[in-house]
Protein backbone atom coordinates (compact mmCIF):
# COMPACT_ATOMS: atom_id res chain seq x y z
CA UNK A 1 0.00 0.00 0.00
CA UNK A 2 1.17 3.31 -0.81
CA UNK A 3 -0.83 5.91 1.04
CA UNK A 4 -2.76 5.89 3.92
CA UNK A 5 -6.10 6.06 2.31
CA UNK A 6 -5.31 2.98 0.14
CA UNK A 7 -5.07 1.14 3.15
CA UNK A 8 -7.78 2.66 4.91
CA UNK A 9 -10.03 1.72 1.42
CA UNK A 10 -8.84 -2.00 1.61
CA UNK A 11 -9.07 -2.31 5.09
CA UNK A 12 -12.73 -1.09 5.30
CA UNK A 13 -13.52 -3.45 1.97
CA UNK A 14 -13.04 -6.44 4.32
CA UNK A 15 -14.49 -5.15 7.13
CA UNK A 16 -17.42 -4.17 4.86
CA UNK A 17 -17.11 -8.08 3.55
CA UNK A 18 -16.41 -10.09 6.28
CA UNK A 19 -17.64 -8.07 9.79
CA UNK A 20 -14.97 -5.72 11.72
CA UNK A 21 -15.18 -8.37 14.75
CA UNK A 22 -14.57 -11.37 11.96
CA UNK A 23 -11.98 -10.05 9.94
CA UNK A 24 -8.75 -9.45 12.50
CA UNK A 25 -5.72 -7.32 12.45
CA UNK A 26 -3.76 -10.63 11.89
CA UNK A 27 -6.14 -11.37 8.81
CA UNK A 28 -5.35 -7.41 7.99
CA UNK A 29 -1.24 -7.75 8.46
CA UNK A 30 -0.99 -11.25 6.21
CA UNK A 31 -2.85 -10.38 3.26
CA UNK A 32 -1.43 -6.95 2.55
CA UNK A 33 1.90 -8.57 4.04
CA UNK A 34 3.28 -6.25 6.87
CA UNK A 35 3.64 -7.13 10.93
CA UNK A 36 0.66 -6.52 13.03
CA UNK A 37 2.81 -4.11 14.56
CA UNK A 38 3.40 -1.38 11.29
CA UNK A 39 -0.12 -1.16 11.75
CA UNK A 40 -0.29 -0.73 15.56
CA UNK A 41 2.20 1.74 14.48
CA UNK A 42 -0.28 4.04 12.99
CA UNK A 43 -3.16 2.70 14.91
CA UNK A 44 -3.40 2.67 18.44
CA UNK A 45 -6.07 -0.42 18.30
CA UNK A 46 -8.72 -2.34 15.60
CA UNK A 47 -11.30 -0.01 16.94
CA UNK A 48 -9.50 3.20 15.97
CA UNK A 49 -8.74 1.39 13.02
CA UNK A 50 -12.28 0.29 12.36
CA UNK A 51 -13.33 3.90 13.01
CA UNK A 52 -10.65 5.67 10.53
CA UNK A 53 -11.86 3.26 7.82
CA UNK A 54 -15.49 3.72 8.47
CA UNK A 55 -14.85 7.53 8.57
CA UNK A 56 -12.38 7.62 5.12
CA UNK A 57 -15.45 5.34 3.11
CA UNK A 58 -18.34 7.63 4.65
CA UNK A 59 -16.50 11.01 3.90
CA UNK A 60 -16.19 9.57 0.02
CA UNK A 61 -19.76 8.65 0.07
CA UNK A 62 -20.93 11.73 0.91
CA UNK A 63 -19.20 13.88 -1.36
CA UNK A 64 -20.48 11.38 -4.01
CA UNK A 65 -24.22 12.33 -2.57
CA UNK A 66 -23.03 16.23 -2.47
CA UNK A 67 -22.13 16.07 -5.63
CA UNK A 68 -25.48 13.55 -7.09
CA UNK A 69 -27.62 16.40 -5.03
CA UNK A 70 -25.63 19.57 -6.83
CA UNK A 71 -26.14 17.54 -10.14
CA UNK A 72 -29.82 17.34 -9.33
CA UNK A 73 -30.92 20.73 -7.79
CA UNK A 74 -33.16 22.02 -10.14
CA UNK A 75 -35.19 19.14 -9.36
CA UNK A 76 -35.44 17.95 -5.10
CA UNK A 77 -37.41 14.61 -6.09
CA UNK A 78 -34.76 13.88 -8.44
CA UNK A 79 -31.76 14.53 -6.10
CA UNK A 80 -33.73 12.12 -3.22
CA UNK A 81 -33.25 9.44 -5.96
CA UNK A 82 -29.98 9.99 -6.46
CA UNK A 83 -29.26 9.66 -3.04
CA UNK A 84 -30.98 6.45 -2.05
CA UNK A 85 -29.67 5.02 -5.94
CA UNK A 86 -25.45 5.99 -4.24
CA UNK A 87 -26.66 4.35 -0.73
CA UNK A 88 -27.61 1.15 -2.52
CA UNK A 89 -24.18 0.65 -4.58
CA UNK A 90 -22.40 1.22 -2.00
CA UNK A 91 -24.77 -1.13 0.61
CA UNK A 92 -24.64 -3.88 -1.60
CA UNK A 93 -21.24 -4.21 -0.49
CA UNK A 94 -21.55 -4.23 3.39
CA UNK A 95 -22.36 -7.61 4.96
CA UNK A 96 -25.79 -7.13 7.38
CA UNK A 97 -22.97 -8.41 10.21
CA UNK A 98 -20.91 -5.75 9.82
CA UNK A 99 -23.63 -3.26 10.42
CA UNK A 100 -24.84 -4.77 13.46
CA UNK A 101 -21.04 -5.58 14.47
CA UNK A 102 -20.94 -1.76 14.89
CA UNK A 103 -23.01 -1.39 17.61
CA UNK A 104 -22.19 -4.49 19.30
CA UNK A 105 -18.27 -3.61 19.38
CA UNK A 106 -17.53 -0.59 18.18
CA UNK A 107 -19.44 2.43 20.11
CA UNK A 108 -17.21 5.09 18.43
CA UNK A 109 -17.82 3.94 14.58
CA UNK A 110 -21.67 3.20 14.98
CA UNK A 111 -21.49 6.88 16.22
CA UNK A 112 -20.06 8.42 13.43
CA UNK A 113 -22.29 5.97 11.35
CA UNK A 114 -25.56 7.20 13.28
CA UNK A 115 -23.96 10.94 12.56
CA UNK A 116 -23.26 10.53 8.67
CA UNK A 117 -26.97 8.86 8.42
CA UNK A 118 -28.51 12.13 10.86
CA UNK A 119 -26.56 14.11 8.26
CA UNK A 120 -27.80 12.73 4.79
CA UNK A 121 -31.28 12.55 6.42
CA UNK A 122 -31.21 16.13 7.08
CA UNK A 123 -30.64 16.58 3.74
CA UNK A 124 -33.12 14.69 2.32
CA UNK A 125 -35.68 16.39 4.63
CA UNK A 126 -34.31 19.65 2.94
CA UNK A 127 -35.24 18.39 -0.22
CA UNK A 128 -38.81 17.20 0.52
CA UNK A 129 -39.57 20.34 1.87
CA UNK A 130 -38.36 21.97 -1.17
CA UNK A 131 -40.25 19.89 -3.33
CA UNK A 132 -43.24 20.36 -1.41
CA UNK A 133 -42.65 24.49 -1.82
CA UNK A 134 -42.56 24.50 -5.09
CA UNK A 135 -45.43 22.07 -5.49
CA UNK A 136 -43.76 18.65 -6.57
CA UNK A 137 -45.24 16.86 -3.34
CA UNK A 138 -49.00 17.64 -1.93
CA UNK A 139 -49.29 20.13 0.66
CA UNK A 140 -51.23 17.68 3.05
CA UNK A 141 -48.30 15.53 2.64
CA UNK A 142 -46.66 15.13 6.24
CA UNK A 143 -43.22 15.05 5.41
CA UNK A 144 -41.75 14.28 8.96
CA UNK A 145 -44.13 10.99 8.92
CA UNK A 146 -43.35 9.79 5.43
CA UNK A 147 -39.80 10.11 6.49
CA UNK A 148 -40.34 8.18 9.20
CA UNK A 149 -42.09 5.64 7.79
CA UNK A 150 -40.91 4.85 4.23
CA UNK A 151 -37.25 6.95 4.01
CA UNK A 152 -35.53 6.65 7.13
CA UNK A 153 -34.70 2.89 8.00
CA UNK A 154 -33.74 1.71 4.52
CA UNK A 155 -30.77 -0.31 5.34
CA UNK A 156 -32.85 -2.27 8.24
CA UNK A 157 -35.26 -2.93 5.30
CA UNK A 158 -32.92 -4.35 3.38
CA UNK A 159 -31.46 -6.25 5.97
CA UNK A 160 -33.69 -6.74 8.80
CA UNK A 161 -35.23 -10.34 7.64
CA UNK A 162 -33.41 -11.05 4.36
CA UNK A 163 -30.50 -9.76 2.48
CA UNK A 164 -32.65 -8.28 -0.04
CA UNK A 165 -29.96 -7.93 -2.36
CA UNK A 166 -29.46 -11.28 -2.98
CA UNK A 167 -33.06 -11.30 -4.37
CA UNK A 168 -33.33 -8.07 -5.77
CA UNK A 169 -31.75 -5.78 -8.20
CA UNK A 170 -30.56 -2.26 -6.96
CA UNK A 171 -33.13 -1.17 -9.72
CA UNK A 172 -35.99 -3.14 -8.13
CA UNK A 173 -35.26 -1.80 -4.63
CA UNK A 174 -34.88 1.50 -5.70
CA UNK A 175 -38.16 1.41 -7.42
CA UNK A 176 -39.80 -0.54 -4.98
CA UNK A 177 -38.89 1.04 -1.80
CA UNK A 178 -38.10 4.83 -2.44
CA UNK A 179 -39.36 5.92 -5.86
CA UNK A 180 -42.59 3.99 -5.66
CA UNK A 181 -43.25 6.10 -2.43
CA UNK A 182 -42.27 9.49 -3.73
CA UNK A 183 -44.36 8.86 -6.72
CA UNK A 184 -47.68 8.05 -3.45
CA UNK A 185 -46.81 11.87 -1.78
CA UNK A 186 -46.51 13.97 -5.14
CA UNK A 187 -48.60 16.19 -7.14
CA UNK A 188 -50.51 15.04 -10.33
CA UNK A 189 -48.74 17.78 -11.72
CA UNK A 190 -45.19 16.20 -11.11
CA UNK A 191 -43.42 13.54 -12.83
CA UNK A 192 -39.83 12.52 -13.74
CA UNK A 193 -38.37 9.41 -16.05
CA UNK A 194 -38.47 7.23 -12.61
CA UNK A 195 -42.07 7.41 -12.71
CA UNK A 196 -42.91 6.42 -15.99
Amino acid sequence: MESKEEFLEFTISKFLRYGSKRFTLDDLANEIGISKKTIYQHFTNKEALVYESLKFLLDKIKLEILRGVEKEKSDPILAIICIYKIGLDHLRTFSPTFLFGLKKYYPKANEVFYSFRAEINAIIINLLSEAQQIGSIRKTVNLELTFELFLNQFELNIFLKNNLFEKYSNKELLQHLIVHNLQGICSKKYSNNFFE
